[in-house]
């Protein structure tokens, strides 16, 4: 299915999203995030898909966009709140340089992984605004509030092994081998019980806003939930078969 500034194409029950941005996204922040959004809308009303990438196709993931400026009263799209919302795990492959509100985009997703050459900014300060799109929120969550402080308030630049180190990506491979290390992990979460992993990521994500009491009971919620599916009936059956599952998301 092909978008003005992305590509997507269901293989097997893996959805991949490709971004294909003119010179990096500049200036495309709202068709981006239509875009962005019809992608997750197929995504969400297909039961097959159980695991989403997302990775650029040119040298860079997302350079930015525009500040995505509204008129008074309307609401400004958020790719930060599309992604977050999507009931499927997502992967980011940062295939290149990831900028503003590409980063942002890169920072709503579950799992980062990062080819060598990849870098990772927030300078929107130096333009004379603020991060808009979640990172303010996301990026304190991740890194911790010392690195996101330097990244928001001065703009700097993290190259692939630093953002490695502080947790911004779980991976850092050479560039031509991103491709295979984002397969490999997808095709690993594809293999899972799908409402498994729709289940684990509601908790993790909603648990952090709550309290630790409020997030036990909402896991211990899920989990029950979860003992009613044919899915968990077919994890014991495989168990004591001594086979592989075959999972239907049921």
């Amino acid at each position: 299915m092909r978008y003005d500034t992305l590509s997507y194409e269901k293989q097997g029950f893996i959805g991949h999203i490709v971004l294909d941005l003119p010179d990096g996204g500049d200036g495309l922040g709202v068709r981006l995030a239509e875009d962005f959004a019809g992608a997750c809308a197929s995504i969400e009303d297909d039961d097959e898909v159980r695991v989403v990438t997302l990775t650029g196709a040119g040298k860079h993931f997302c350079l930015g966009t525009d500040p995505c400026l509204f008129e008074e009263g309307e609401a400004p799209l958020s790719l930060c709140r599309i992604a977050m919302a999507l009931s499927r795990p997502i992967v980011a492959g940062v295939n290149g340089d990831a900028r503003g509100q590409g980063l942002e985009l890169a920072l709503a997703c579950d799992m980062r992984i990062a080819a060598e050459t990849a870098r990772f900014a927030l300078p929107q300060v130096t333009a004379g605004f603020m991060p808009r799109d979640g990172a303010t929120q996301l990026l304190p969550r991740i890194v911790g509030r010392s690195t996101a402080m330097e990244m928001v308030l001065l703009g700097r630049t993290l190259s692939a092994s630093e953002a490695l180190d502080v947790g911004l990506v779980s991976k850092v491979v050479p560039p031509n081998e991103l491709a295979r290390a984002l397969a490999e992990i997808a095709d690993a979460m594809a293999a899972r019980a799908p409402l498994s992993l729709r289940y684990a990521k509601e908790a993790v994500l909603q648990g952090l806003d709550l309290t630790l009491e409020q997030g036990l009971h909402l896991e211990a919620d899920l989990y029950h939930l979860l003992q009613t599916t044919e899915d968990r009936v077919e994890g014991i059956r495989s168990f004591l078969e001594r086979r592989p599952p075959h999972f239907e998301g049921r």
